[in-house]
């Protein structure tokens, strides 16, 4: 009797320790902060996307580089009026740029997060090769940003979190090697996922169309590789091969186009709105009136309406007392008062002006190309203000191009919101004994020593966090004597 009691009381208490344990683990569970296998990769492109535009595109770096570039003066008495006087202090600082660094890798982080996800086929990724060529292409886009602008780069180590938490710098050469070889790979994955369509919600820039994603890929081809024909003569072949091939799949421009101008605004409406910090330049305007553009009225905005204005201004780079002025009084281009425009991740333009560069240098005839890009850029602007000015028939009466009148062309046409290229294609440009852009801002040399950069400086978490960066950076003045490699020249 005793023996049956030990024996009843023994599967009471096996009973009560059992649902003891599935209540701990209950109570244990993260339900706040779940694996990030919980969430499939369809699901992170929508913020993988509007990061690479908000914050990378068109953040901290475009916003600076307007500046150096005089597609716009930077004002407000504050950051822009600093590197408007080209003040060493403000450029070379590792604070500058630190904020879209971060958030630069940030995003990288997320979208390696997507790549790992379907390559190793975690549950709900199996075969989402749409999904993975998607990744790839940011992937490329954003690291491509990043060593752009800053040369030598955490690329191989980077993004391994607590496994490598000090990554190593990679030669600009070999990161555009791997920026190429993950475009072949989104190219290839891309074609595999044509009919998948898996992420038709949540892509904000083509609605699940992979074949969209693949021309993009083609025409950042075409990108990265004529970038390098400062140091190699023979990318350019390639460049134009690339830049025809999105042309076929019929590329039409890469564009976010998710803000109102209410609740969601394009950062450079942001921007402005927040710190009016940006006025329209005579380096850009000068060349306008001289081409008889129609954007011209839209670019020396008073603040009220676009075309009124006979009394509209543009200001002169590099002096002091326009980049005081801190009251929003100043004229600037209208397309940034509105909130709603969208917003340039590659646009149409910057594929037709690549392909008529790679023509014009073959001795080839460009015009066509030539008159689609400018057109392109110029309907666009028009678009938005509903102004029915015919840009075919301006691009026509423009005629054939020339090296010169195709990069100022461009150069206007990025004015809007490519600023990143334009800091691109200048220094390329400078390293090949070529300018057709004349830069006008004084401070650019100060006392027979150049302040516009070569580069830009590293952020300062890495420069704090990361010994080899820190060595690199030294007092941030390398950003004025050091070139990147596709900008050093043979």
């Amino acid at each position: 009797m005793k023996k049956y009691i030990l024996m009843v009381m023994s599967t009471v208490v096996l009973g009560f320790t059992s649902c003891s344990e599935d209540t701990l683990d209950e109570i244990n569970k993260d339900n706040r902060h779940p694996s990030p296998d919980m969430v499939t990769a369809v699901l992170q492109l929508t913020d993988a996307v509007m990061s690479t535009g908000f914050n990378t595109v068109s953040g901290d770096y475009a916003f600076y580089l307007g500046s150096l570039n005089e597609q716009e003066i930077g004002v407000g008495n504050n950051q822009l009026m600093k590197a408007e006087m080209r003040n060493a202090s403000e450029l070379a600082s590792s604070t500058t740029f630190n904020n879209t660094w971060n958030s630069t890798y940030s995003n990288l982080l997320n979208i390696q997060e997507m790549i790992r996800k379907v390559e190793t086929e975690v549950p709900g990724n199996v075969g989402q090769f749409d999904i993975l060529g998607m990744a790839q292409v940011l992937k490329a886009l954003n690291f491509g940003v990043l060593t752009d602008l800053h040369g030598d780069i955490p690329y191989s180590e980077a993004l391994k979190g607590q496994e490598i938490p000090q990554p190593k710098l990679d030669l600009q050469k070999d990161i555009y090697t791997g920026i190429l070889t993950t475009l072949d790979e989104a190219i290839a994955n891309l074609d595999k996922g044509v009919a998948l369509k898996t992420a038709s919600k949540q892509d904000i820039l083509y609605g699940g169309d992979a074949k969209k994603w693949k021309s993009l890929a083609y025409a950042l081809k075409a990108r990265y590789l004529l970038h390098q024909l400062a140091v190699d003569s023979s990318v350019l072949s390639k460049a134009k091969a690339a830049a025809l091939k999105a042309v076929e799949l019929g590329f039409d421009g890469a564009s976010i186009t998710e803000f109102n101008g209410v609740n969601c605004d394009n950062p450079w409406s942001a921007f402005i709105w927040s710190r009016s910090y940006t006025a329209s330049s005579t380096t850009v305007a000068d060349i306008m009136e001289a081409y008889g553009d129609p954007r011209l009225p839209y670019y020396k905005y008073d603040g009220r309406n676009p075309k009124a204005g006979e009394g509209n201004k543009a200001y002169a780079p590099g002096v002091l007392a326009t980049a005081q002025v801190a009251d929003g009084s100043l004229a600037f281009p209208a397309w940034y008062d509105l909130g709603s425009q969208p917003l340039h991740l590659f646009s149409k333009a910057e594929l037709y002006f690549i392909l008529a560069e790679t023509q014009l240098r073959s001795s080839e005839d460009a015009t066509a190309a030539f008159q689609t890009a400018v057109e392109s850029s110029v309907s666009e602007i028009m678009d938005l203000f509903g102004d029915k000015t015919d840009a075919a028939a301006y691009a026509a009466s423009l005629g054939a191009p020339t090296l010169k009148k195709l990069f100022e062309q461009k150069y206007i046409a990025q004015s809007y919101d490519e600023q990143v290229e334009t800091y691109n294609d200048l220094r390329r440009l400078k390293a090949m004994g070529e300018n057709y852009v004349a830069l006008k801002n004084p401070n650019n040399t100060q006392s027979g020593i150049n302040r516009y950069p070569e580069r830009l400086p590293y952020g300062n978490s890495s420069v704090l966090g990361n010994p080899e960066i820190k060595v690199a950076y030294g007092d941030g003045t390398y950003i004025y004597t050091d070139k990147t490699w596709i900008n050093k020249g043979k």
